[in-house]
């Protein structure tokens, strides 16, 4: 019988293994095919959509929030907490925008939003550089669509048999609806996306030159009666399988009261919009109330440099945090023997 301090030297040597390959698991949007993440009722994913599972809180996308990088998040994971105090200092002085002395709420919503934008601009820059095969800076639709659905052309699979699966339907319909974005965000009409109209590409839920081919995509792909607008039936219909009464209850109020502004009993326009598109001022204003929670220790709505310094593992992170997150697996394997 193997002893309980064997299995825990055993795990920790594990431990070491996974953290050796990747630190940390950061960046919260991921793209399964070529479509940006989606929630089970087809709306957008919001970026804090895995900030909170369940009972578990992932403190990645607070880190993420403050840094604008998912790069910058992971080396503050390797950092002393001498060194990753130091660097939070410095990030402090440009959080406080009237220079007072203190970060108050709109001062570090604004610069949480900030790092969002860094934040899609470092993803779409990633991408970027799988797709760019040739490197020419550009990229063009038979790149994407190799390095996406991993055929050279729509050709070859044209020429392929035709099988009728529900799998199959939907990658026809997920690049029927990439070839319309992509079109879409090529600016120029030159039939190639330049960095900045790749970002529009990747991530055309947080442009508003975007919105309409969203709109038009949403109205194709939800209004089963082609009327040009989403009754509730339309609305639940893709997830309502599988739910109870209480379910369609509680989204019968949100359709009525969250998205159904004018009280018409369908969604048009805007409304399908409010209802695809995630808010990141929703979104930026949660996690100014999460920081403010866990680091305003004098309750004075505002927070000094010393209380955000003092929390500095909330906001960034360092090597302690990470090491902190494997002991608590230890104790949790640790009692479960």
């Amino acid at each position: 019988m193997v002893g309980r301090t064997t299995l825990v030297a055993l795990f920790i040597g594990a431990l070491n293994l996974t953290y050796a390959a990747t630190t940390h698991k950061h960046g919260h949007n991921t793209v399964s095919t070529g479509s940006k993440e989606r929630l089970e009722d087809g709306s957008f994913a919001p970026r804090d959509a895995h900030h909170i599972d369940g009972d578990e809180h992932h403190s990645e996308f607070d880190h993420e929030a403050i840094l604008g990088s998912v790069k910058e998040a992971e080396e503050f994971d390797t950092l002393s907490p001498e060194e990753s105090k130091r660097r939070l200092a410095q990030l402090v002085i440009k959080m406080d925008l009237n220079s007072d002395g203190f970060v108050d709420r709109h001062e570090l919503k604004a610069w949480i939003l900030r790092s969002f934008k860094s934040l899609l601009e470092e993803e779409s820059a990633d991408r970027f550089e799988d797709v760019d095969q040739n490197a020419d800076d550009v990229i063009t639709w038979q790149e994407y669509y190799a390095d996406t659905y991993g055929m050279d052309s729509e050709d070859e699979e044209t020429d392929k048999p035709v099988i009728m699966d529900a799998s199959k339907e939907e990658e026809k319909k997920l690049i029927t609806d990439d070839k319309e974005m992509f079109e879409a965000a090529d600016s120029n009409h030159d039939g190639r996306l330049d960095p900045s109209e790749f970002v529009l590409f990747m991530s055309p839920e947080e442009f508003p030159q975007m919105f309409s081919v969203v709109l038009k995509q949403t109205l194709r792909n939800k209004d089963t009666n082609l009327d040009g607008k989403i009754d509730f039936q339309e609305y639940a219909a893709e997830h309502s399988r599988g739910h109870d009464k209480e379910w369609l209850i509680t989204e019968k109020d949100r359709f009525d009261n969250d998205f159904d502004k004018d009280g018409d009993g369908y969604l048009n326009g805007n409304e399908i919009l409010s209802w695809i598109l995630p808010s990141n001022e929703e979104v930026a204003e949660d996690e100014v109330a999460h920081l403010f929670a866990s680091s305003d220790e004098d309750h004075d709505d505002r927070l000094s440099y010393e209380e955000i310094i003092d929390k500095y593992d909330v906001f960034v992170g360092s090597e302690a945090t990470d090491y902190g997150d494997h002991l608590q697996n230890i104790h949790h394997f640790d009692d479960e023997l």
